[in-house]
């Protein structure tokens, strides 16, 4: 069964949260936000902090504004995606996962390496077909078989 997508981005400065969920309609979530490592870019160097803290339940209307009109450095990122009105908490294991009400999990490690797990199987494909478009390498589904990740976090 497929689980979600992985694949890995240039390790440059952009936007590419907005870009990766551009199939999603992100202002339908709420979201929890580990507030790892990004940075905003100002002046072509590093500024302050994507994500200072972690937020639990950032409206989606905020995220979607954050991540499509600024440029920032992913470093380390956790994003974890709520239907409105859902009990948000951070998700660890793919098991506690399936049972939550998280529909989307989006996790960025060494500025490159991108994982989406989705529980829609038609939001899933949207995102595999909208990756491969933007020509992001090393594009894969993730599987029961092939998922070697023991969590859902970047640490």
């Amino acid at each position: 069964m497929k689980r979600g997508i992985s694949f890995e981005i240039p390790n440059s400065y952009g936007s590419f949260l907005g870009e990766i969920l551009k199939p999603i309609d992100i202002t339908t979530f709420n979201w929890f936000i580990g507030g790892e490592e990004s940075y905003f870019i100002v002046d072509n160097h590093l500024g302050e902090s994507l994500f200072p803290d972690m937020v639990i339940g950032m409206n989606g209307e905020e995220l979607k504004k954050i991540i499509e009109s600024n440029k920032y450095y992913l470093i380390f990122a956790n994003l974890k995606a709520y239907p409105k009105r859902a009990n948000i908490k951070d998700v660890i294991s793919y098991e506690e996962y399936l049972l939550s009400e998280c529909q989307i999990v989006l996790l960025v490690i060494d500025s490159v390496y991108i994982s989406v797990y989705c529980k829609d199987r038609e939001s899933l494909e949207d995102l595999y077909d909208h990756i491969k478009k933007q020509g992001f390498e090393s594009l894969e589904y993730i599987t029961d078989e092939n998922d070697t990740r023991t969590g859902l976090s970047v640490w």
